[in-house]
C-alpha cells in the first residue's frame, strides 16, 4: 500500500504519537501510522476535495473512521495549536514545505517533531529548521521508481542525539551520483549565458559539485580499504 519513500517517513514516527499527515492524498500513510501502532490519533489533511473523499473512503474501509480525522484544507491551516506532536509532509517540493509552515506558525511551534521528505531543495529545508530552532535528528534515503529521496526529522531539542541513517545507506553512492548529474545539467544550462556565469549560484553550483565528488571519493576510497582521499 506505501512504497519506500513513504515507509520511510514512517520509520521515523514514534510509537503512540499525535500525527498530522499533510498532503494525506489518499490516507495511505495515515492507515499504516495507525495499524502499526505509531500514531494514537492522526488528523489527515488534504486541499483538494477527490482525494480527501477517497482518504475518508479508505480509512473508513480500514476500520480507523474514529482515529483518524480527515479534514479538507490548505495545510496546517486547518489544526490548531497543540492538537498533534508530529507533523509529516510527503511528496511536496521544499519551498511548499516550508510556506506550509510559514502559514501555521503556531501549530508548528506546538509540535515536537517535523517530518518532511522534499520532493527538491532539501538543503533550503535544512536552512529553515535551523532558523527556527529545529534540529535535525535524523536523515535517511529512499528509492522508488529509480528516484532516490531524502527524509529529514527535526525535534525542538538541541541535546537530541543525531543518528543520520542516511550515511549508512546503500543508497547513498547512488543519491551522490544522481545529484552531481542534476548539479551538471543545471550548470551547463547557466553556462550558455554569461551573466550566469558570472553569478554567485554558478560559483555556488561548482563547489557543491566538487563538494559531492570528493565525498564520493571518499566513500569509495573507504570501501576499498584505502586510508585516504583520492584528490585526483
Amino acid at each position: 500500500m506505501i512504497d519506500s519513500r513513504i515507509q520511510a517517513v514512517l520509520n521515523f514516527v514514534r510509537a503512540g504519537s499525535r500525527v498530522a499527515d499533510i498532503g494525506a492524498d489518499h490516507g495511505y500513510l495515515s492507515i499504516e501510522l495507525v495499524k502499526r501502532g505509531r500514531a494514537a490519533r492522526v488528523i489527515a489533511t488534504e486541499k483538494n476535495l477527490h482525494p480527501c473523499e477517497a482518504a475518508r473512503k479508505n480509512i473508513s474501509a480500514a476500520g480507523f473512521g474514529g482515529v483518524i480525522d480527515v479534514r479538507l484544507g490548505d495545510g496546517l491551516q486547518v489544526l490548531e495549536a497543540g492538537e498533534v506532536d508530529t507533523i509529516c509532509i510527503a511528496g511536496m517540493g521544499g519551498a511548499l514545505i516550508q510556506k506550509i509552515f510559514d502559514d501555521a506558525p503556531e501549530v508548528v511551534q506546538s509540535a515536537r517533531q517535523l517530518i518532511v521528505q522534499p520532493m527538491n531543495a532539501a538543503d533550503k529545508i535544512r536552512a529553515w529548521l535551523a532558523a527556527n530552532a529545529w534540529t535535525i535528528d535524523d536523515e535517511d534515503l529512499a528509492e522508488s521508481a529509480g528516484i532516490i529521496y531524502e527524509i529529514i526529522s527535526a525535534v525542538k531539542a538541541p541535546d537530541a542525539p543525531k543518528i543520520f541513517k542516511r550515511e549508512s545507506s546503500p543508497l547513498l553512492q547512488k543519491f551522490l551520483a544522481q545529484r552531481i548529474d542534476k548539479l551538471e545539467r543545471v550548470l551547463a544550462e547557466m553556462s550558455k549565458s554569461p551573466v550566469a556565469r558570472a553569478s554567485d549560484k554558478f560559483s555556488a553550483t561548482q563547489a557543491e559539485i566538487a563538494d559531492l565528488r570528493r565525498l564520493c571519493r571518499a566513500r569509495v576510497s573507504c570501501y576499498n580499504g584505502g586510508g585516504g582521499v583520492d584528490n585526483a
